[in-house]
């Protein structure tokens, strides 16, 4: 038995393949209702690798899922049967007669298929135990104005898996809107399970256009079975207007535009150099954060503006899009005086009354005084005290005190010849004192010996680095690098980048994820402490090097 099973074996290896006959598309069911998935399966009565059906044809009138393929082999009585099978799921969303093409496959064409799509019942979805509810937040927008489409499923059985598609619109852009939500309601008092999604729509040309409603198909319990069930969503109509002719300036859409500004402080009155923070917020509903334009802070001469990084932002709130744009400006008075910042004016296209309408900040006005710190001289003092010496109004009084004073002021030739002596004895003191320190630090700062010079903080590292504790290790390297940076925040940052060693900012990023990390590492600490050593001796003879071109 054995034998004959191995020879029938070296029979079937040795024989030469079978070619391929015949080609056949099928479909799993037909007629079909509108949204209802079905299967098409194209089989080939050989194994064919490489090469596979053109579906590209059935986008046209069907949705198509994905391809899988299937192959065997059966050995009945000596006879052998090969097959191979690509299954397509399909669905079309509208009744009617339908042909699926012919496809071709190692040479061979198979049979076009007629199919007939009938009419699904909508009343009939209300009481399935799954369905789909479209909605749009407007029915009418204009070329770039943002309006939301919103999905609802709803299931009254518990859900294996699914998929559901995305909705499509030509010439617009959908995109979705954060992650689905799951809520439950109660529908005719049945109670559902209902899972939505949000899609924001930006139409880019005008027309009356169609969005395709969303098809669903997935796997559900029921009782000790699982069923295969679709649900196909509604389409809805939606008119695009174009931009009007006469608007001018940055296209903005939408049904309210808001300006706003916050100051801190909030005093109209100032000192020279206190920093103002001006922040203007920008909202904006029905358009998106990238449609939302730059405001421009005018300059002003005698206040310096500087720009903080601008935030947009936006979301949905009861089914409209919100977007917001917050920019903060920090203003510097330089001088004294009183300025008016100008009014700042932002065109925009409201969308109900069908005219351009404006956002405005008013213009405001600030008043900078002196800064009371600083120190003023008395310049009203010293200028009359000026013009009363040229006064020609000056009484002989007057003339006669100025002379007294000169008399007074001169001094006799030999306490000045004393005090010239005084000068050059307190000079040559100097001099004598400075030569003798010079000597005193030449000898201090003679080259050091051949033996390292190891920094307190080192050896302290050292003796922590035997109880391999690294919380310790790390705090003391910390007061090591404070020492070394003379920075109290980020001072192992700043070590590291002075020192400029790869190999110690590896063994650093390895200590820090040892101490906060998830992952269990193990630092090598001495190794630390030897890149630390040679770094400390590197800057200890760059010292000496400089000490000694000073004093030879």
């Amino acid at each position: 038995m054995v034998m004959r099973l191995v020879c029938c074996l070296l029979l079937l290896s040795v024989m030469p393949s079978w070619a391929a006959t015949k080609l056949e598309a099928s479909v799993n069911k037909n007629p079909v209702l509108a949204g209802e998935f079905f299967m098409l399966n194209i089989s080939v009565d050989d194994t064919v690798r490489g090469e596979q059906p053109d579906t590209s044809a059935l986008l046209k009138d069907f949705v198509v899922g994905p391809t899988s393929l299937s192959s065997r082999t059966n050995v009945i009585n000596g006879s052998i049967n090969k097959q191979t099978t690509w299954s397509v799921k399909l669905m079309t969303r509208a009744e009617g007669e339908y042909t699926i093409p012919a496809f071709s496959v190692a040479g061979l064409t198979s049979q076009p298929i007629n199919l007939k799509v009938s009419k699904r019942d909508v009343d009939a979805d209300k009481n399935n135990d799954i369905f789909l509810k479209t909605s749009l937040s407007n029915n009418s927008l204009f070329v770039q104005e943002a309006g939301v489409y919103t999905i609802k499923l709803y299931l009254a059985k518990e859900l294996l898996d699914g998929s559901l598609s995305t909705p499509s619109m030509e010439d617009a852009q959908l995109t979705q809107l954060g992650k689905q939500t799951e809520s439950y309601e109660l529908v005719d008092g049945k109670r559902y399970l209902v899972i939505t999604r949000e899609y924001l729509i930006q139409p880019q040309k005008s027309g009356v256009y169609t969005i395709a409603g969303p098809a669903f198909q997935g796997r559900v319990q029921q009782n000790y079975r699982q069923l295969e069930v679709s649900a196909l969503g509604d389409e809805q109509q939606i008119e695009i207007k174009p931009i009007p002719s006469n608007y001018k300036g940055a296209w903005l859409p939408s049904e309210l535009v808001n300006l706003d500004e916050q100051w801190q402080p909030e005093d109209n009155t100032v000192e020279v150099g206190t920093p103002i923070t001006r922040t203007i917020t920008l909202t904006a509903l029905g358009v998106t954060k990238e449609q939302l334009p730059e405001i421009a802070m005018p300059a002003i001469d005698g206040i310096r503006s500087y720009p903080d990084e601008k935030e947009n932002n936006n979301a949905v709130r009861d089914g409209r899009v919100v977007s917001q744009q917050t920019a903060s400006y920090a203003l510097l008075p330089q001088r004294a005086g009183t300025y008016t910042l100008p009014e700042i004016k932002l065109p925009w296209y409201n969308t109900k009354t069908n005219r351009i309408s404006y956002a405005t900040i008013p213009e405001r006005t600030i008043t900078v005084i002196p800064s009371s710190t600083s120190a003023n001289p008395p310049v009203e003092n010293n200028q009359q005290n000026i013009a009363n010496s040229h006064s020609p109004q000056n009484t002989n009084a007057d003339i006669i005190n100025s002379q007294s004073v000169q008399t007074q002021s001169e001094t006799p030739i030999w306490l000045i010849v004393i005090a010239v002596l005084g000068y050059i004895l307190w000079i040559a003191t100097i001099v004598f004192y400075w030569l003798t320190c010079s000597t005193k630090n030449a000898k201090k700062h003679m080259p050091l010996s051949n033996s390292v010079v190891t920094h307190p903080r080192l050896n302290k590292l050292k003796v922590i680095a035997k109880t391999q504790d690294v919380k310790a290790f790390y705090n003391e390297l910390n007061n090591y690098a404070i020492l070394r940076t003379n920075k109290n925040t980020g001072a192992i940052d700043e070590l590291c980048r002075g020192i400029n060693n790869e190999e110690l900012n590896n063994y650093v990023t390895q200590l820090q994820t040892q101490l906060y990390g998830n992952r269990t590492t193990d630092t090598d600490l001495n190794a630390i402490i030897k890149i630390l050593e040679k770094y400390h001796t590197q800057a200890l003879e760059s010292q000496q090097a400089v000490l000694k071109d000073l004093y030879h």
